[in-house]
């Protein structure tokens, strides 16, 4: 079953000297020629490559090598545009958050400013007195820390660590001596010293090896500190050792007269947490105070709203990416950190994908006309627009670069417009508890937008009296019979009472600034909702009046006649302006669709993975001398790929011996026989020169160990035991049927293979 290496290790000389004479043309300013044959045989390959043929080989070679120059400075486009949007992206979600914060934070603030006066006018003490090293209060209501118990609500903690963070920030902004605990720093192995030494790292701004509390005592009379209150946050009280954190609370409020401490602590389930974590002794030291900030859901809508539907950066996801999403958020991970770990990932993707993508780092930065006025950068940028399948299908007549920028132009409008409508959408929802990530994945579905557009094609500007019965007849689409999120939003805007519905209008105004046609329709619907709601009041005053019944009536019929209104504008908005960006002709350009792509990065099979591109480095690594063998091992691929490769052509367990055998074949394969199969180019032939010729076995030993060892790392096989000392076992499987194929076209040329 194991070959001998002779047919490696007693080639004929012949063999030698027909390689050497084939890399004599190259040397030849580097030493002598040896012989009149070899001068012949250089004489003859100047005399083939002066060839008409590889005359015209050479400048199709040529032009491909500057194709992929080309194509490399468009990676470099795409890496450089990537960074842009993403930190566009990630420099707003961090606005958000801390914008759907700030009321909670400024009275967290307020709260701190009141505790710290109430502390500090209780009593006034002297240097000494604070800095001795026992207590000088006695009095237990006087040992009472202020503490701010914070819920977040969150599923998991980290979606807490950023809140909290910018929460020190919004305090040492205002003045505060500010340090954030974690629960690392309340281990039960730590003990109280683990928190003490990191309260004195971050208010001394150094590290000390005995640590104490007097010593923050010091520091906060000596130091010019005084006059200000210390704010320590514990990030997550339920994640702490409960006896650390009462021997904690114990200590400070021992202190608290010397260091004006306010203590802040997160909770993420309930407010009643403390009681289930400290005992009743050391709860009668704490004077509790609540806040609740904005739940996850509100969170996400804020971050949704500012990413995905208004145009912060150009970048957009698809219906089933943007479905992936949601259930990917609600059903498995649930926390705000992994819903933007998977936007990330899918921008990235993104980038890594469509050539044309970089078109979006000059649109984030509202540069789009000085992107397109490099003339090869154009010609470039056509070529691939033009064969995109929406622009193809949705174009006619003579492609130019005008045309593509008018619908670059066009798109912008388009999904400035879709965003507006997706909001004036939320709003109404809201009355109703509609979250807006179930909004947006309905209002990208373009087969939606097709069922509601199929029915008729009147639009808003079209239509001399978009509000007549016959216009509401016509606009029973199949998303408001479903009862879909859109139409429950659109259900709501008819139930609201008249105040409500009147707030919903005004606001429907300030969105629809940019859009006129919506924006004048709603300027005359809100007045007539006002004089009807202020002929309600004046009738209410009059109830003498002998015409109540029946103006109470027509009342009735107005108002309803008001809600049919705003129901068929909302409608109308809908169906003309809502229209998905995979509707639209270029959309590939901005809009992320390979979901199978994002779902194998975020819970997909690494372990396939590490396979697959084992098999196929050279597309990872995108190497010129191997990008065009196909399927056949050359030596100069990554040692670890040519492992496993031959690792395909074995069972469960491999002989370490016909291992190596077939490794050291392929590291060894005489260079004439892949030069007399092809025509290289001369920059191929000169690469492949610079490679040793001749390679000790001490240094393929090595090699073959390392590679070995790789892929134990990795988990692929599994190394020799006492029993099968000559064997290692191979550990995951799957793909044998993938690449045989392969392994019948790689045999001939491997007499090791098995059959």
């Amino acid at each position: 079953m194991a070959p001998s290496a002779t047919p490696i290790d007693s080639s004929p000389p012949s063999t030698s000297s027909s390689v050497d004479n084939n890399l004599q043309p190259f040397f030849v300013l580097h030493k002598a020629s040896s012989g009149k044959s070899e001068r012949k045989s250089a004489k003859t390959r100047r005399r083939i490559d002066l060839s008409p043929s590889l005359q015209m080989n050479a400048k199709k070679l040529e032009a491909k090598r500057v194709e992929e120059c080309d194509d490399d400075c468009y990676v470099n486009l795409r890496v450089e545009a990537f960074e842009i949007v993403w930190s566009k992206i990630e420099s707003t979600i961090k606005n958000v958050l801390r914008d759907v914060n700030t009321n909670v934070f400024n009275e967290i603030h307020r709260w701190v400013c009141q505790s710290f006066n109430t502390i500090m006018s209780s009593r006034t003490i002297a240097f000494h007195e604070a800095t001795q090293a026992f207590p000088i209060i006695t009095d237990a209501s006087s040992k009472q820390l202020f503490t701010g118990l914070v819920l977040t609500k969150n599923m998991e903690f980290v979606d807490d660590l950023l809140t909290f963070e910018e929460l020190g920030l919004h305090l040492r902004a205002q003045g505060c001596h500010v340090a954030n605990l974690s629960s690392l720093d309340f281990m039960a192995k730590s003990g109280i010293n683990g928190c003490l030494r990191s309260l004195l790292r971050q208010f001394l701004l150094a590290s000390l090896d005995a640590v104490d509390i007097s010593i923050l005592a010091s520091w906060y009379r000596e130091q010019g500190n005084y006059g200000n209150p210390v704010v320590v946050i514990v990030e997550d009280i339920e994640r702490c050792c409960g006896s650390v954190m009462s021997d904690f609370i114990l200590m400070l409020s021992e202190w608290v007269f010397k260091i004006p401490v306010i203590l802040i602590m997160g909770v993420a389930t309930t407010l009643d947490a403390p009681r289930n974590i400290l005992p009743s002794d050391v709860l009668q030291h704490l004077n509790p105070c609540k806040f609740t900030l904005g739940t996850p859901t509100e969170r996400m809508d804020a971050v949704i709203e500012a990413v995905l539907v208004k145009p912060c950066s150009g970048f957009s996801v698809s219906h089933k990416v943007a479905l992936f999403m949601r259930n990917y958020f609600a059903r498995q991970d649930g926390t705000l950190t992994s819903f933007i770990r998977a936007l990330k990932i899918a921008c990235v993707q993104h980038f890594s994908m469509e050539p044309l993508s970089f078109i979006l780092g000059g649109i984030s930065s509202e540069e789009n006309e000085q992107v397109l006025q490099d003339g090869l950068l154009l010609q470039m940028v056509l070529k691939h627009a033009f064969d995109l399948p929406s622009f193809v299908r949705n174009t006619t007549g003579e492609h130019n670069g005008e045309i593509f920028t008018q619908g670059l132009s066009e798109m912008k409008k388009l999904l400035k417009h879709w965003g507006i409508v997706v909001l004036c959408l939320y709003e109404a929802g809201k009355y109703d508890k509609i979250r807006l990530l179930d909004l947006l994945c309905e209002a990208l579905d373009p087969e939606l937008h097709n069922f509601r557009t199929s029915d008729t094609h009147t639009k808003i500007e079209e239509d001399p009296c978009p509000f007549s019965s016959n216009y509401r007849c016509h606009q029973q689409y199949p998303v408001f019979r479903k009862g879909g999120f859109i139409g429950r939003a659109l259900c709501k805007v008819r139930d609201l009472p008249t105040v409500q519905l009147c707030k919903l209008l005004q606001r429907w105004e300030e969105l629809t600034v940019d859009v006129i046609k919506i924006h004048e329709k709603l300027k005359e619907l809100r007045p007539v909702l006002k004089s009807e709601n202020d002929k309600s009041s004046k009738e209410d005053m009059t109830n003498i009046s002998k015409r109540q019944a029946s103006r109470s009536q027509l009342y009735m019929e107005d108002t309803k006649a008001v809600y049919e209104k705003a129901t068929i504008l909302m409608e109308c908005m809908v169906r003309d302006y809502m229209q998905p960006i995979e509707s639209i002709p270029l959309h590939e350009v901005f809009c992320f669709k390979n979901v199978e792509k994002l779902q194998s990065a975020l819970i997909g099979d690494p372990r396939r993975r590490i396979q697959v591109d084992l098999l196929e480095s050279h597309i990872i690594l995108r190497c010129r001398c191997c990008s065009g063998s196909g399927n056949t091992l050359l030596p100069t691929m990554q040692d670890t790929s040519i492992m496993y490769n031959l690792a395909q052509e074995h069972g469960d367990l491999i002989n370490l011996h016909d291992w190596y055998q077939s490794f050291k074949s392929t590291v060894l394969c005489p260079r004439s026989k892949r030069k007399q199969k092809s025509k290289q180019s001369p920059l191929k032939k000169i690469k492949n020169l610079t490679e040793p010729e001749n390679l000790s076995e001490a240094a393929i030993q090595a090699r073959f160990c390392r590679a070995v060892t790789e892929l134990q790392i990795t988990g692929l096989i599994r190394m020799p035991t006492k029993r099968r000392p000559d064997f290692v076992q191979r550990v995951a499987f799957g793909f044998l049927v993938i690449f045989q194929r392969r392994l019948s076209s790689r045999s001939p040329h491997f007499p090791f293979c098995r059959s």
